[in-house]
């Protein structure tokens, strides 16, 4: 268990947000410790999913549906992102992780899945010995202000560009 629990933040339009917390929980978890993985805005298959069914303390939830927001949220968008907070305050109350992820939190900020004012009432109810790591492109400013880790990350080049497609193990 961790002494002291900080907030951590990955934002910014470069690759690695998700790959940086998931590094994170895989060291956190072979420390010993218990991480809960929330994933927002995604429902899809991907590799992380198996993660709980081979790392002992590592558990893992989605949030979303299984397509993305092209422009326009959709009321099962809004909602599947609701109840992922429901399930972040209940995992937080419990005490019971060292690490707690919300995946995507900021880019569902940005879809207005949910409202600022509801992340920063989380943020308040952290327990001392957790550590809260929230990624995402747009992070806003009052998330920014309230953490005391900020990592951005910045595209100067990706294969996107030049046709690569997402790669199993990779990517998802």
């Amino acid at each position: 268990m961790l002494k002291k629990g900080y907030i951590q933040v990955y934002t910014g339009n470069g690759k690695g947000k998700t790959t940086a917390a998931l590094g994170l929980s895989l060291r956190s978890v072979c420390a010993g410790n218990k991480v809960f993985f929330g994933q927002f805005m995604k429902g899809q298959e991907c590799s992380e999913k198996k993660a709980q069914l081979l790392l002992p303390g590592f558990t893992f939830e989605q949030f979303g549906n299984s397509d993305f927001i092209a422009d326009t949220p959709t009321e099962k968008d809004i909602s599947c992102a609701e109840q992922g907070l429901k399930r972040i305050r209940e995992v937080l109350v419990s005490e019971d992780y060292d690490i707690v992820v919300l995946d995507e939190i900021n880019t569902a900020l940005f879809f207005k899945l949910i409202s600022v004012e509801e992340v920063l009432s989380i943020l308040a109810i952290k327990p001392e010995r957790t550590e809260l790591v929230l990624t995402g492109r747009y992070a806003p400013p009052e998330i920014i202000d309230c953490a005391d880790l900020v990592t951005e990350m910045n595209e100067i080049k990706h294969y996107y560009n030049i046709g690569v497609d997402d790669r199993i193990g990779i990517e998802n």
